[in-house]
């Protein structure tokens, strides 16, 4: 299974500091962010129905 942020691209394989959830819109697809992108409250991209979120 492949575990990067939606915001960054970072692998998280290994790492045990972020978040999964659906997609707040669709809720079809997975959203996986990492601490830092959290933290800053960078952008990320439903692949599925295109929503952006913080």
């Amino acid at each position: 299974m492949e575990l990067m942020c939606n915001s960054c691209g970072t692998n998280l394989i290994g790492e045990d500091d972020f978040v999964r959830f659906n997609c707040p819109s669709c809720g079809e697809t997975k959203v996986i962010r990492c601490r830092k992108c959290r933290r800053k409250k960078n952008t990320y991209k439903c692949e599925k129905c295109g929503f952006e979120g913080p």
